[in-house]
């Protein structure tokens, strides 16, 4: 067992342990909302994000803000004494859980010696998490877990991380004896709706090198991600009296489902896994008269990244080729590209990560993300920036869990990344 796990809190911020932490993050409601034009999204973020400044400035760290008009909470840890010319690191987490479960409540509760079997979420409604449909359930037993009610997401996605950084910050601060170098904490809001870093002031996030805090086993750590489009698509109909329809009405919801047709079937996230890509239909709506819907694309590769993309683009042209100029119009933007190539001519980000969980006694592995973080955009902004595990499981859906256990591990796992690079100011800067 590591040291950081049995030193005393010296802090007035009082939590029993980590899971006490999260579990005060995690009741807070911070449901951020897609289609909305401003950040944040929701104000309820607000909450959490004053709870956060709050505790900083009472912890003692340095440079204390957060961003009144969006959201955003950054705080600085000075280099502990003799560590002044360690590269400067970030750590970084989101505040905002996904819509995805509607309910503003979220209820955690903890399972202490979590023993194999089903969860009883909510017994009134007869929600269940059972372990043998989820079978990384089950190779939690013997550890503390936290659920929720099964009427809403947990939000360990990304709280767990939030709550981890938040325990790093209170055990450098608060402990002597940690060998460490500047370090910068940021707090975003909205990285559920893929607008993480849109307003992030690099002013106040000025570091070298960073880390999200954002993955799933404690053991991960992630560097390669989705390149990622979004595509909206609007299909303009002719509505007539159906009874006298043949050879006038154009019915869009019709038109709509040509188009979804000619995707790929077999393409979609339920039927890919590791590197395939996908595209995916996350709305639609419409009447005869004009159909709408929104899809993600997404590929590693960014040659087939492309493809995808001109792919759709030539079915729109071809269905307006046969039903008229106009009647489908495609808006088509890139949201976000794979970071690896920023990471690898950095690749002691990774490895200082892997030699961090080999020493808490765990086989690292490095794994795609099927999706993106704020580390995505960030890295492409001239902070590279790879993505660690926190310890967190079956991720925006009622049946999300997170282990205690792993989440103090991935305390220990930060602590000693930043230990690591104390005498190293010349790490390919």
């Amino acid at each position: 067992m590591s040291n950081c796990r049995s030193k005393e809190r010296r802090s007035s911020v009082q939590y029993p342990d980590l899971g006490a932490r999260f579990m005060r993050y995690a009741a807070i409601n911070t449901q951020s909302r897609e289609g909305v034009d401003t950040t944040p999204s929701t104000e309820c973020q607000f909450e959490l994000a004053r709870v956060l400044r709050d505790e900083l400035l009472e912890l003692g760290a340095a440079d204390v803000s957060l961003d009144e008009q969006y959201c955003y909470v950054y705080g600085t840890i000075p280099a502990a004494a003799g560590c002044e010319d360690a590269p400067v690191l970030g750590l970084m987490a989101h505040m905002d859980i996904v819509d995805d479960v509607p309910g503003p409540e979220v209820r955690p509760r903890r399972v202490p010696n979590y023993d194999g079997g089903d969860i009883v979420l909510n017994e009134d409604l007869g929600i269940v998490t059972r372990a043998d449909d989820f079978p990384v359930l089950k190779a939690q037993a013997g550890h503390d877990l936290i659920v929720c009610d099964g009427t809403t997401v947990l939000g360990g996605d990304d709280k767990a991380g939030v709550a981890a950084i938040m325990d790093v910050a209170e055990k450098l601060l608060t402990e002597p004896g940690h060998r460490h170098g500047k370090i910068i904490v940021c707090f975003t809001p909205d990285e559920e709706v893929g607008n993480g870093p849109l307003n992030l002031d690099y002013d106040r996030f000025r570091c070298d090198y960073a880390y999200t805090v954002d993955g799933n086993e404690v053991s991960t750590i992630e560097y390669e991600n989705f390149n990622a489009a979004a595509l909206h698509l609007t299909v303009h109909g002719r509505n007539t009296h159906p009874g006298y329809a043949k050879g006038l009405m154009k019915n869009a919801l019709t038109l709509f489902t040509e188009f979804n047709a000619m995707l790929p079937p077999k393409e979609v996230p339920e039927c890919t896994e590791g590197y395939e890509g996908f595209y995916h239909i996350i709305h639609a709506s419409g009447t005869p008269e004009e159909a709408e819907a929104d899809y993600i694309i997404r590929d590693f590769d960014m040659d087939s990244f492309q493809a995808r993309k001109q792919y759709v683009t030539d079915c729109v042209a071809k269905l307006n080729e046969q039903y008229g100029a106009g009647t489908f119009e495609a808006n088509l933007r890139d949201q976000y590209y794979n970071m690896k190539e920023k990471i690898e001519p950095v690749y002691h980000l990774v490895e200082n990560a892997m030699d961090a969980m080999r020493a808490e006694g765990l086989e690292p592995q490095a794994k795609p993300i099927r999706g993106g973080t704020d580390g995505c955009q960030i890295s492409y902004k001239g902070i590279p920036c790879p993505n660690l595990g926190t310890g967190a499981y079956l991720c925006h859906s009622r049946h999300e869990f997170v282990n205690v256990d792993e989440m103090k591990t991935n305390v220990c796992i930060l602590l000693r990344i930043l230990a690591s690079y104390v005498g190293k100011r010349d790490c390919q800067l």
